[in-house]
């Protein structure tokens, strides 16, 4: 008839924190937005193919020469600044979202690349970086013989 379950305090606590967390961003417009003096980063995509890891990093609104891309061992360094633009005196504002200021962000690469073969474009607030491996890296088919 009735199901007897052994009260578990750290549970409740637990349930207790992630509905407060929930409400916390709802009522924020979620994480990112909690505190305005956070630092903008860019929205980072890592893929892998057979031969290369591609970076994908939306920075829109920005230039190609606001952008600065570096490699040092095995990690990848996107730095940038997206500058607000002037302010019009005669609005009136009721709500800014837009994120401006400087960022960087570094990502370990699962693989070795080969630095003198890195490739960055930037078309339409997308940064993509192809990173080619070194041959060591890339997976080798082995053959199976028979006898």
């Amino acid at each position: 008839m009735f199901d007897v379950a052994p009260w578990k305090p750290l549970n409740e606590i637990t349930r207790f924190r992630k509905e407060m967390d929930r409400l916390w961003e709802d009522f924020f417009g979620g994480k990112e937005m909690a505190s305005p003096e956070m630092a903008w980063v860019p929205a980072v995509d890592v893929s892998e193919t057979d031969d290369s890891i591609v970076v994908k990093a939306e920075v829109p609104g920005m230039e190609a020469k606001d952008i600065e891309i570096s490699f040092s061992g095995d990690t990848l360094r996107i730095k940038g600044e997206k500058k607000q633009e002037s302010e019009e005196k005669k609005e009136n504002y009721h709500r800014i979202e837009t994120r401006y200021g400087a960022f960087s962000r570094s990502i370990r690469m699962p693989v070795s690349v080969d630095p003198d073969k890195i490739e960055a474009k930037y078309d339409k607030g997308v940064l993509k970086i192809v990173l080619k491996k070194k041959e060591e890296a890339k997976p080798k088919q082995i053959e199976v013989k028979t006898s």
